[in-house]
């Protein structure tokens, strides 16, 4: 890492350290992934409870019940939730965000589960790490575009960060606290040279890299996780084929010609009907 690097990295923590001060939260949703690891690290002095969704022994589990270890927090929440339970609160959820969106309410319902828990235990405010992977380039597709293409897409999307947890936390009438929101963090994302967002070590490519670089001290083999969508790392995922065997091939094929939708899938059925 050259002198530029380090440099920015140390910029990076100094800032993280003030804007998570400044949106301090009574509890911290922590998945044991990047972002939310880096904040546990940085808010543990002050943040001292943690909550963490698992479905069936999911793998987020394992690394949360270590970062929450790690930095020694008070108290660390496993909400470990069955199958039928997920399939049964799908209706709030889907209240809550008044959408279908197949993509989507997989990862949200491990996100309710927490926001629900929170609030049962009269907490007020929760920490998210939303906003890492838009700004950083932490999803896979990002990591193939060229700086230009980088640098133009990150622009565009951080005029209009929004997120379920939004939406779930205001229905739940808990505060969301998100620090990677804050508009200084997002002009830092916005001025640093893309080749700090993504770098390819061997034959693998990184996104992230200056994220990782910054905390890998504190976090270290947590620094380099893959990116895991919520719905893996909680296991809320295996809710798709369960839902894709109540629907047969002929009942999909009617309904979409009765409803004049092109559903995406079987998912994207049973959360329309819902």
């Amino acid at each position: 890492m050259g002198p530029e690097e380090r440099k920015t990295c140390h910029a990076l923590r100094e800032l993280l350290c003030d804007v998570v001060e400044k949106n301090s939260a009574d509890a911290l949703l922590l998945s044991g992934g990047l972002d939310t690891s880096i904040l546990a690290a940085v808010s543990g002095g002050k943040c001292r409870k943690a909550f963490t969704v698992s479905m069936n022994g999911a793998p987020d589990l394992e690394y949360a019940r270590k970062v929450a270890e790690m930095f020694h927090y008070d108290v660390h929440h496993i909400i470990e939730i069955t199958e039928n339970e997920a399939l049964e609160i799908i209706p709030e959820v889907i209240k809550a965000l008044r959408t279908f969106d197949e993509d989507s309410i997989p990862n949200d319902i491990a996100i309710y589960f927490a926001l629900q828990e929170a609030k049962e235990l009269g907490i007020e405010r929760v920490m998210t790490g939303d906003g890492a992977d838009e700004l950083f380039a932490g999803y896979s597709f990002m990591h193939d575009m060229n700086a230009r293409e980088l640098e133009k897409y990150i622009k565009n999307i951080s005029k209009a960060l929004y997120f379920s947890s939004n939406k779930l936390s205001a229905f739940s009438g808990i505060e969301i606290k998100q620090p990677y929101l804050d508009k200084k963090i997002i002009d830092f994302a916005l001025n640093i040279d893309p080749s700090m967002k993504v770098k390819k070590i061997g034959d693998k490519s990184y996104g992230k890299w200056l994220l990782r670089k910054a905390f890998e001290k504190e976090l270290k083999e947590i620094a380099w996780r893959e990116k895991t969508p919520i719905e893996l790392g909680a296991g809320t995922t295996k809710l798709r084929n369960i839902i894709k065997s109540r629907i047969s091939d002929n009942e999909f094929i009617e309904k979409k010609k009765r409803y004049k939708i092109d559903f995406v899938n079987k998912e994207h059925l049973f959360f329309y009907e819902i």
